[in-house]
């Protein structure tokens, strides 16, 4: 296995006094919604805005002096490329984000805001891992995978980590579901500590890459439909985080486009929150009742979504 209880342990020490610990939010509207009591793990209110800063900084903080004056890379849709960026700038080292054409123009402008600078590529043509390899050979820059990679996976473990602490008697944890990281990390964690609770992963209808891999036995690669759950669209699994999901996670279900909205329209409406369509994804499975279970625990992974696509989603 690439990831220990111990390897979220030391994250979570690396990461005292730098990320903050994200609270737990209940609504009595929500539970009566989910026939459960649901216990909300905001990560919006997160450093950028999203768990993603976890990992990033987990990963950056362990480079040597080096390493950090060559700098940083990796391909994201926005929330990595933010949490990296943030996480380069806090340790004064450069960093280089690929970035889909299509990604929110809000995660591009925070990205560069952070101090990174941006190369485009087309999502639907262009091979993200050969171009951001390609770049990192060709500047001497780390790479900084955003779900394929230990150091990333630990950081991002320690929202699962703060979460059974914070609520140990949790009889599942749905975890939105992308390249795996967060999940893997999140496993790790819950079921090291409470191994009686299920963990269920949750991708998007339009890429159920885990979901048609863990079905066939081995990892497979799909073809990509278009949808509003931009940070989880992938092809295949990723190889660390598969390692870790196939043997650790109960359970990978699905969601649609307009159960997403719905949820996010609830988290708004009646828990004032604000959530990101990937953000949202796994309330929406839990609203939708495809995870069930007298207390469940929701991870709420990201908030960054600017005003107007927020209206344009729910109008």
């Amino acid at each position: 296995m690439p990831l220990s209880l111990g390897d979220i342990d030391r994250a979570a020490a690396r990461l005292k006094g730098v990320a903050h610990r994200t609270p737990v939010v209940t609504s009595r509207t929500i539970d009566a919604a989910a026939g459960a009591s649901v216990a909300l793990k905001c990560e919006g209110f997160q450093r950028m805005g999203a768990f993603k800063f976890r990992g990033a900084y987990n990963t950056v903080a362990q480079l040597d002096a080096d390493a950090l004056a060559l700098g940083v890379c990796a391909s994201s849709s926005g929330n990595h490329a933010q949490a990296l960026a943030l996480a380069a700038g806090l340790h004064r080292a450069p960093c280089t984000i690929l970035m889909p054409s299509d990604a929110p123009a809000s995660k591009r402008a925070a990205t560069e805001g952070y101090g990174a600078t941006v190369i485009e590529y087309d999502r639907y043509r262009d091979d993200r891992d050969v171009l951001t390899r390609e770049h990192a050979e060709a500047t001497g820059m780390t790479l900084v995978h955003a779900y394929d990679e230990p150091r990333v996976m630990a950081g991002a473990g320690t929202v699962g980590l703060e979460l059974i602490q914070d609520e140990p008697e949790l009889d599942v944890v749905a975890v939105p579901l992308g390249g795996g990281g967060l999940l893997s990390g999140c496993a790790t964690a819950i079921k090291a500590i409470s191994p009686t609770t299920r963990v269920v992963g949750v991708e998007p209808e339009a890429s159920p890459d885990y979901g048609e891999s863990l079905a066939a036995g081995a990892p497979v690669e799909i073809a990509i439909e278009k949808s509003i759950m931009d940070g989880q669209l992938l092809p295949t699994p990723g190889d660390h985080p598969w390692q870790v999901i196939s043997q650790l996670v109960d359970e990978v279900v699905l969601v649609s486009d307009d159960e997403v909205r719905a949820a996010m329209r609830m988290l708004f409406e009646r828990a004032k929150l604000v959530a990101e369509p990937s953000g949202a994804s796994a309330l929406a499975a839990v609203l939708a009742g495809r995870v069930s279970g007298a207390r469940i625990g929701v991870v709420l992974s990201g908030a960054n979504v600017d005003a107007h696509r927020f209206a344009e989603l729910l109008g």
